[in-house]
């Protein structure tokens, strides 16, 4: 599967690099502000969903009402801690790994592409010094629907220039996993089997797959 791939796609969260402690920090300083604690054990219920749904969510945890109004400066806010703790990242953030497996991909002329419902993506990549390897990034700005739909990895594949067939989608999160195979993507799980039991192989991080 991966000797004859054509088209790799990147999740970026758990696989490139982990944003999401980022995005805990920034949610528990909101949820401190509105007078309740926001827990590791709570911050699960998140994983994999919109910033608008992940406010619902919070706001149901802590048992508060808020007009629309209220819940998009909300998430604004919650937003700008976010990017103030991300400005911050830099290449040692990368997960292991992460940049000799993408230059070994360049070097076998595999097309790259980045497939993530973040909204700071493009951002993240200048961060960690690594845009020049991605052909192509798709991610929360270029899709209207959320994983486990496969709209993401289609248009990568698209802006690659591939059929889904011919590329092999990287992924850590059961619902992306989904979106892979939907998409007609072979699937590499990044993390426990027993969670991404629907790929097709399933390995600990990008530097096991590093020859």
């Amino acid at each position: 599967m991966l000797e004859h791939m054509k088209g790799a796609i990147f999740d970026l969260d758990g696989v490139i690099v982990d944003t999401a402690k980022y995005h805990f920090l920034a949610w528990r300083e909101l949820a401190k502000e509105l007078g309740f604690e926001f827990t590791e054990e709570h911050n699960e219920r998140l994983k994999g969903v919109s910033r608008v749904e992940s406010l619902r969510i919070l706001l149901d945890i802590g048992g508060i009402e808020a007009s629309e109004a209220e819940q998009q400066r909300m998430a604004q806010e919650k937003n700008d801690r976010y990017v103030q703790f991300i400005s911050q990242l830099d290449e040692s953030e990368l997960l292991p790994g992460v940049r000799q497996y993408l230059t070994g991909l360049r070097e076998r002329g595999v097309g790259i592409a980045l497939g993530s419902a973040s909204k700071n993506a493009e951002f993240i990549l200048e961060r960690l010094h690594i845009s020049g390897l991605f052909d192509a990034v798709i991610d929360g700005n270029k899709v209207s629907k959320a994983k486990p739909d496969p709209e993401v990895f289609l248009k990568g594949c698209e802006a690659l220039g591939l059929a889904p067939s011919a590329c092999v989608v990287f992924e850590d999160a059961a619902a992306g996993v989904e979106a892979g195979k939907a998409a007609g993507c072979s699937v590499v799980g990044i993390g426990r089997p027993d969670i991404l039991a629907e790929a097709d192989l399933v390995v600990g991080g990008l530097a096991d797959l590093v020859e």
